[in-house]
């Protein structure tokens, strides 16, 4: 993890040399970019281990970046923004980033997240095991691969380790922590509220399909067919 390139994305001079400061003590390598354009040209000519990316940005603003890196990439990124609000947070992760902070934060914090979520990054994903079947759903985690009613459909990285987590624990209640145990890892920093944001995408994702993710009040969810 040490020496992973790191990019930071904002446009105040300040935070980035903060965040510069703390994470090259940790033996990561910075880089910089003060907008969204120049984000987007440094991630398509060398895709960094993580992105650092900030809401606020000029021109191209950081919810729109981060949906074109997802649009071809699954590069960790930790949203960071200004404002405390919630829809900023959803949008952020239904758009598929990895954790969001809030400013003005803790630099430490931030040193702390980021490895975490490198942490996860580097686990090798679970290729073992045959394709599971549950109802009209087909899936096989070696390939990563899923299929709904009988045509493929593409599923984010996190998508796709929540079904498979859904479907290896078939109509028992989850809770949200075991949740973000199961998917997440145990060293997740985000809230529950991230599990909610997940389900309700990949439920869309279900709509065609006999299988459905209940929601059992109070408690969790459950895979049901």
């Amino acid at each position: 993890m040490a020496g992973e390139r790191i990019l930071v994305v904002d446009d105040e001079a300040n935070i980035v040399e903060l965040v510069r400061l703390y994470l090259e003590r940790e033996g990561f390598r910075v880089e910089a970019a003060g907008d969204g354009e120049t984000a987007l040209k440094r991630v398509e000519a060398e895709e960094p281990g993580l992105i650092i990316l900030d809401l606020m940005l000029p021109e191209v603003d950081g919810l729109e970046v981060c949906r074109r890196i997802r649009a071809r990439s699954d590069v960790p990124i930790m949203m960071l923004t200004a404002r405390d609000e919630d829809v900023d947070k959803i949008v952020g992760l239904e758009l598929g980033a990895d954790d969001y902070l809030t400013k003005p934060f803790n630099p430490r914090e931030l040193v702390a997240r980021a490895k975490a979520i490198l942490r996860r990054a580097s686990r090798a994903p679970q290729a073992e095991g045959r394709p599971l079947t549950i109802g009209d759903v087909i899936i096989d985690p070696a390939r990563r691969e899923v299929e709904v009613a009988g045509a493929p459909v593409k599923l984010r990285a996190k998508e796709f380790d929540l079904l498979l987590a859904f479907a290896e624990h078939q109509g028992i209640v989850l809770t949200r922590d075991q949740l973000l145990n199961l998917v997440w890892g145990y060293d997740f920093y985000g809230e529950t509220r991230t599990v909610d944001v997940h389900v309700a995408h990949l439920r869309r994702r279900l709509e065609r399909s006999s299988v459905r993710i209940e929601t059992v009040t109070g408690v969790g969810y459950k895979l049901v067919v």
